[in-house]
């Protein structure tokens, strides 16, 4: 059976209009495709709140000052969160983009549906039904969809035997 189309889908903070919005995206996205996700983990060293930041400031830095507090000295222990616990979803929604490196992997681990990375590159990987309901979510809960998410191009991804080396 062949893999369904994916779609890249950029979502850097300084894209939209407000860090907030790309925050929101991010959240709808992770309650929507909660049925299929796997690990999602973040790298809690060298957290640094987004300056553009405006909104949930005092917040989100006391979260970052708890996680510095926990880290043994020395070691980096990658943090995982819950996506069930509310708590844990907003949580993490508002470290990733804090973080050096924040992933959401797909249920068996295959897959990657997003990326926070050097707190300056994000990207969602959709394949096609997930984009479906993701778009749905987004519109129905009344936020815009970035006008060149609707007019990005799914591919199809490269088969395993293809993928890497050359």
């Amino acid at each position: 059976m062949p893999e369904e189309a994916v779609t890249t889908l950029r979502a850097e903070l300084d894209r939209f209009g407000r860090v907030e919005e790309g925050l929101a995206l991010l959240e709808v996205f992770l309650d929507v495709a909660r049925p299929r996700l796997g690990a999602v983990v973040l790298d809690p060293v060298g957290l640094q709140l987004p300056t553009e930041l405006t909104d949930d400031r005092a917040v989100v830095q006391r979260l970052i000052d708890e996680l510095a507090q926990e880290q043994p000295k020395g070691r980096v222990v990658e943090r995982g969160y819950d996506m069930d616990d509310e708590q844990a979803r907003w949580d993490y929604v508002r470290l990733a983009y804090s973080s050096n490196q924040a992933t959401v992997w797909s249920s068996r681990q295959r897959t990657t549906y997003f990326e926070a990375s050097g707190r300056h590159r994000a990207t969602y990987w959709l394949p096609d039904s997930l984009k479906v309901e993701y778009f749905d979510a987004v519109s129905s809960r009344g936020w815009a969809i970035p006008e060149d998410w609707l007019t990005a191009v799914a591919k199809r991804p490269k088969p395993w035997w293809k993928r890497g080396g050359r």
